[in-house]
């Protein structure tokens, strides 16, 4: 897993210079959520969107797709705890921990409701904000997501007990950590907080169940969770029955990447935005027995 990590940061950071004019206009900001620092950028025009990074990520490791949703949304991207320019605190890394900041952070700057993109860990911690907060998520975005362990990869399930700090601390990304870090000697620290990460329980079927508000799931076809969790996610989430039968189509989403792992998700911004700009502007396609 940890290669799939340094290959995710590699190719988002190539794609950083592409968007480069885009992000000019992005304001960096800091505010204090649930005793930390946390940064976040604004920009672009339209309704807000949250955006949330996956792990050992930050704002410029999403790449393209922040300034490409900022065409069309007024767009919060946050770096949430211990990565980027956020600063750490003593506190393990959990997603409803995550989720609860997020929400934290949209009090702090005046967000009542807003839809969320999140990737990887960050899609996690979006599904547990819309399970916790219900109120403030109007639509969400999840890529590359799970909602119960048995939904990894056998591979990379197996992996998770050889983790360790020694395998993360050479790649490329964590020198790039420094280079933006509050504290950048706190690498170690993060690391091992994402690694019990990995080990926290997960089985949030029922939680999933009761969601309201409308879902994007969005994976990759060799993504680090198996096509059939997803497919299961979208049942859960009201989908997978049949349309042209005169029912409307439900409000969640499935959409399945061709061709892409799990880092490779986030380097496709062009058809990540065909799938997340009709989704959140309620677009659907047309059948052959509509008016």
């Amino acid at each position: 897993m940890f290669r799939m990590f340094r290959n995710a940061v590699i190719a988002a950071l190539l794609l950083v210079s592409g968007a480069a004019l885009a992000d000019a206009q992005a304001v960096g900001r800091r505010v204090k959520v649930n005793g930390m620092q946390m940064y976040y950028e604004v920009s672009g025009a339209g309704d807000p969107l949250v955006v949330l990074h996956g792990a050992y990520m930050n704002i410029p490791t999403m790449g393209a797709i922040i300034p490409r949703l900022a065409k069309t949304h007024r767009v919060y991207a946050v770096e949430l705890q211990g990565h980027g320019r956020t600063t750490d605190i003593d506190r393990p890394i959990t997603y409803p921990n995550l989720a609860d900041d997020v929400a934290a952070f949209m009090d702090a700057v005046g967000l009542r409701k807003a839809d969320v993109f999140g990737y990887s860990m960050g899609s996690a911690a979006g599904l547990q904000l819309v399970i916790r907060h219900p109120a403030k998520v109007s639509k969400l975005v999840a890529a590359s997501v799970a909602y119960d362990a048995e939904g990894w990869q056998p591979v990379f399930t197996a992996m998770i007990p050889q983790m360790t700090v020694e395998m993360m601390v050479g790649m490329p990304f964590a020198q790039d950590y420094r280079k933006l870090a509050a504290n950048p000697d706190g690498f170690p620290a993060l690391v091992r907080k994402l690694i019990a990460l990995e080990k926290e329980p997960m089985a949030w079927g029922e939680d999933v169940k009761a969601i309201k508000a409308p879902v994007l799931v969005i994976t990759g076809d060799a993504d680090v969770a198996t096509l059939e969790h997803s497919v299961a996610l979208f049942r859960l989430l009201g989908g997978g029955g049949m349309g042209d039968m005169g029912k409307p189509l439900p409000a969640s989403r499935l959409a399945v990447m061709p061709a892409t792992s799990h880092t490779s998700v986030i380097t496709q911004p062009e058809l990540l935005y065909a799938f997340i700009e009709p989704f959140l502007k309620g677009r659907t396609p047309k059948g052959m027995f509509e008016k």
